[in-house]
């Protein structure tokens, strides 16, 4: 499984969010406490997305642990951004290992992160990736269920649907399809953030002016609440709403991330 993590609010450094906390994003990338079957490090890649302003996010990624990058401690320390998100991947055995399959995934202002596995990838999924354009498909950041599902949700964004429906029929959707599929995903704008959880944990904290969602907390501190199994979050800086998918996920056994 990847760990994940978005947050909005005052600008801070990415060093304040993957770095300097007790159980930070890079700390879990080698010690996670919660796997839940898929695997027991993330050490295949990392990505981390900012807004340096009003315009476009940028990224960096790579194909390799955090840890071992050399340059992403120096940039944390210095960079500042009131809207990241970032992630370390724990491959599903089989796929690429490569910059491109690392998480944020962007278009325009949009990025996303998936936490989870497709399961039966790809026969499971094939009916769902044929209504997407050819090109699409030709043009995907790597050969990978995420980078598919990213796929999906840009399509409905691109035709206009909202991006809490976006995320909630997407998740739906593979759920049917792939049944036992673990479906977090997260996506935001820079301004708002949805998140499903459907079949792996996620917590948040809140303030009044800002919010941060993980895949687990960055430390035992208070304000932390765990989001129910089944349900979407939407939340802009200070201000978090949970609410029912739109039909039910089932999910069961051993897990990876694309």
């Amino acid at each position: 499984m990847c760990r994940h993590l978005a947050y909005l609010g005052p600008p801070v450094t990415l060093a304040e969010l993957l770095f300097d906390p007790p159980h930070s994003l890079v700390r879990q990338s080698w010690a996670p406490r919660d796997m839940r079957g898929g695997g027991t490090i993330n050490a295949d890649g990392f990505g981390v997305g900012w807004y340096p302003g009003a315009g476009e996010p940028v990224r960096y990624r790579r194909a390799q642990p955090i840890w071992s990058d050399p340059t992403i401690a120096q940039l944390a320390a210095v960079t500042r951004s009131a809207a990241v998100v970032a992630a370390v991947r724990s491959a599903t055995v089989g796929m690429a290992v490569l910059d491109g399959a690392a998480a944020p995934f962007a278009e325009g202002r949009w990025l996303f992160s998936h936490n989870g596995v497709v399961r039966g990838w790809p026969d499971a999924v094939v009916p769902l990736a044929a209504g997407l354009p050819v090109r699409d498909l030709l043009t995907l950041d790597a050969a990978t269920d995420s980078a598919l599902l990213w796929a999906l949700v840009r399509h409905r964004l691109r035709a206009g649907v909202d991006p809490v429906e976006a995320v909630g029929r997407t998740v739906t959707d593979v759920a049917a399809a792939a049944p036992g599929s673990r479906l977090n995903l997260l996506l935001t704008d820079g301004h708002r953030v949805v998140a499903s959880v459907a079949g792996h944990a996620l917590s948040v904290r809140e303030t009044p002016d800002s919010v941060l969602l993980a895949s687990e907390p960055h430390d035992d501190g208070p304000g932390w609440r765990s989001v129910p199994e089944g349900h979407l979050v939407v939340a802009a800086a200070g201000e978090v709403r949970v609410r029912p998918l739109p039909t039910p996920v089932r999910h069961a056994g051993q897990a990876g991330n694309g």
